[in-house]
């Protein structure tokens, strides 16, 4: 019995320091209902969030081979259209972080913030005010992390709350990066039959 309960005892401890938590959303988005069964897919996802402020924050995976470095990709090459250049450092914190939504001039800030506190201030929104890709910052993410994972599939997380217009935006931008193929998160209604 005594070898059993040790034996227990290490699993258990080797499954609480080696399990991940699933990182926190930048914002709390109340998505509306629908009857819809369908399961959004846990890697190979691009995740576009439009919140209760139609502010607009993107997330995207490292896809099925975490070794291909997907985020950093994509932190890298976004980086190089504005000029802006990430040290190695931040690129693999990057890579371990969770959704972020704020103009890409703040992004090493808020890598480098100390505590999740002064991130939260940083998160005022991608700029989604034009679909031209060139100084759209949302379809430039958009563009970058499906050239960095070509299986990666879109998906729009939006507020029930959410303006028609920022949703709107979002659907241009897509558009204007030939998505035609995209899920939208909901929650599943629950639906009486009557016969």
């Amino acid at each position: 019995m005594t070898p059993m309960v040790d034996m227990f005892m290490l699993l258990l401890t080797f499954f609480m320091l080696t399990a991940t938590f699933r990182p926190q959303e930048p914002t709390q988005v109340d998505t509306p209902n629908s009857i819809s069964e369908k399961i959004t897919p846990e890697q190979n996802v691009i995740t576009v969030y439009i919140g209760k402020e139609n502010k607009v924050f993107f997330n995207l995976d490292n896809g099925e081979d975490s070794t291909q470095h997907v985020r950093q990709k994509v932190l890298a090459n976004v980086g190089a259209v504005y000029n802006l250049k990430f040290t190695p450092q931040q690129l693999s914190k990057f890579e371990r972080m969770s959704a972020f939504g704020m103009p890409i001039e703040k992004m090493a800030a808020w890598i480098d913030a100390p505590n999740e506190q002064a991130r939260t201030v940083l998160q005022t929104g991608i700029p989604v005010d034009t679909t031209d890709a060139a100084t759209s910052e949302l379809a430039n993410w958009i563009l970058y992390a499906r050239q960095a994972n070509p299986k990666a599939e879109a998906t729009i997380r939006g507020d029930n709350t959410a303006d028609y217009k920022a949703v709107k935006q979002v659907l241009d931008i897509f558009q204007g990066a030939k998505i035609d193929k995209f899920n939208l998160v909901t929650n599943l209604e629950k639906v009486e039959v009557k016969l």
